[in-house]
This record gives structure tokens, sequence and C-alpha cells, in this order.
């Protein structure tokens, strides 16, 4: 099969010649312009040969053109942090606009999105990155735990912004498969996890924009949903439709395994590898984890990748352990 066939054919659940298999990362050193992305994307993807890629742009790139400005580091593996962030009060939330998603970093990203298409000749499936806008707004303002404040004493001014905030990404979103893209890879970040939010406030405060974001991606053949940290709301968020794939830590505490997944949901799964285990265990542990994934996950409807976006330092030889374990 190439690579755009087995894809395929995974999401359907049918019988492949193996599991698809991707990582993804920051490139923290490349990714702040659309052609150092482009090239870290591309790059990365010459060196591994992934049967997919998710485009790994920078995290910030969904608040830049609010107002948000981020400092990076001169290390190359270390994030970049916020020096100003536009929302201080509960009544700022209101002063958020509709973005045009041709115009600066929104258009950037698209501009990069075309190029990386180029680049992959139409050989590899790719997906683009878009948090979801609960996600967007707690990266407006200076803590989670202040986002959590605002939603349960100014809940009015919350919505008015996540309106806002779904507008501008379902207007991106269509511009992200008018550009090429597969579909989109659909972060939940930290806000979809019993850790900061109740059932009943993400079903107010998120699922109705999740939904709007999805809906504006319904003619995409590849979409994922991220759905992020421990104690994580997997089972209450896999009926959403439009998805076509989940992916979890199937290690976090609390979080469903792979074959606990199997349980409530048919639809295919992607994960199997452990951050830490990529980051520091030997090769051939990396390797026992892919099989061992794919032995609980079962042949058909499943990826191999990542449970989250990888640590940068991961060695080389941790990643070729994941296709060497494939017979890649």
């Amino acid at each position: 099969m190439d690579k755009r066939e087995r894809v395929r054919t995974a999401l359907a659940g049918g019988q492949v010649d193996r599991p698809p298999a991707t990582m993804w990362r920051h490139f923290y050193d490349q990714e702040s312009t659309a052609d150092g992305l482009t090239q870290a994307m591309l790059s990365f993807q010459l060196q591994y040969d992934w049967d997919f890629m998710k485009v790994n742009p920078r995290a910030q790139y969904h608040v830049e053109d609010w107002g948000a400005t981020f400092s990076y580091s001169a290390d190359p593996y270390e994030a970049p942090i916020a020096t100003y962030l536009p929302v201080k009060s509960p009544q700022d939330w209101r002063k958020l606009a509709p973005l045009d998603p041709h115009q600066g970093t929104l258009g950037e990203q698209l501009r990069a999105l075309g190029t990386i298409k180029d680049g992959l000749h139409g050989d590899v499936p790719f997906v683009m990155t878009v948090f979801n806008p609960i996600a967007i707004t707690g990266r407006l303002v200076e803590s989670d735990q202040v986002l959590v404040d605002h939603l349960r004493e100014y809940p009015q001014e919350v919505h008015a912004a996540l309106d806002v905030i779904t507008e501008t990404y379902c207007a991106f979103v269509t511009e992200c498969l008018n550009v090429g893209a597969d579909g989109i890879f659909f972060a939940t970040t930290s806000w979809a996890s019993h850790d900061l939010l109740t059932d009943q406030e993400y079903q107010e405060f998120g699922r109705p924009y999740d939904l709007r974001v999805l809906d504006a991606a319904r003619e995409a053949s590849f979409n994922i949903l991220h759905v992020c940290r421990s104690n994580n709301m997997l089972r209450e968020l896999a009926d959403y439709p439009g998805v076509h794939a989940l992916n979890w830590d199937a290690w976090g505490t609390t979080n469903p395994t792979l074959a606990a997944a199997r349980g409530f949901t048919d639809r295919p799964l992607i994960g199997g590898v452990r951050r830490r285990t990529l980051l520091a265990g030997p090769p051939a542990d990396v390797a026992r984890q892919v099989q061992d994934a794919v032995s609980e996950a079962g042949d058909r409807g499943f990826m191999v990748g990542p449970g989250c976006s990888i640590p940068p330092q991961c060695p080389e030889q941790n990643l070729l352990a994941v296709k060497e374990a494939l017979g890649i």
C-alpha cells in the first residue's frame, strides 16, 4: 500500500499491510516563521518517511492576531514564554473581534500549509493543528485558573469571546481545507480534563463551540480529535460528529487504555507510544511498546503515534525504533 491507501484503509477499519505510523514535535528554533515551519515539517518527513503528517505549528499562533506576544529562548528545546496577554479583566473578553483568516499570523499559517502541500507532492496525507475555542481562550489569559474563574463568575463575557473565536476558526478551518489539508488535528489541550472543568461546564463552554468548528471541517477526510491531559473526557467527546480518529495519552491518570477505548467507540485510534519512553527509553523498549500497542488495539482501525507532541530531544534511534517495530 502507498501512504494514502494505508491511511484511508485504516480509517475505514479495513485490513492494512501494516498500521500507519507518525510522530510530531515542535521545532522551536524554526517554527516562528512560515518558511521555518515549512522547512522543519518537510525535513522531518523526509528524514523519517511517516505515513501522514500532523503539521505542528507554534502553539501561540492561535492568539497572536489578538495581540498576544511571546519570546523564544536561545535554547532550541525550550518553549516560548508569553510576554503580553491581552485579557486582563473579564470585560476584556468583549473586546475581541473576528479575524480575517487571510491576514496576519493566520494568513502566514495558510501560506505555510500551501508550501507543505506542494512539498509533499500529494503522496502524504496531512492535517493542520487547530486548538478548540476554549483552549484558545485559555491562551489569552495569564493562567488556566484565570479562565476557570471567569467562566464561573462572568459566563456571558466568556461566551461572547468564545463566539468570536469560534467564528474566526470556522473560517480558518475552511481555508485550511481549501489550501489542501486533508483535515484538522483538533486539540483540546488542558480543557477537556476533569482537572479543570466539570462535565457540565464542558457541556456549556466546550462542546457547543467544538461542534461548530468540526462542522466547518465536515467535508474533510481526516479529522483527528486529540483529547489531552490526564483525567480526560475522551468518553464524553468520542461521539463528536465529523471526527475520523481519536488520539489521547493512554497512560494518563484515569485515561482509557487502548483496549478500554475499544469498549466505547468504534472509531480508529491513534497512539501507542509513550512520550517518556521515546525520550529516555532504549530503542528496544520503544519497539516493544509499539508491538504491544498493535496487539492491544488490534490490526484494524489503528495507527501508531504518540499520545501528545513528543519532546524535541527524543533521540533519533528511538524514532527509528518505531519504524523498525512495524517492519518499515
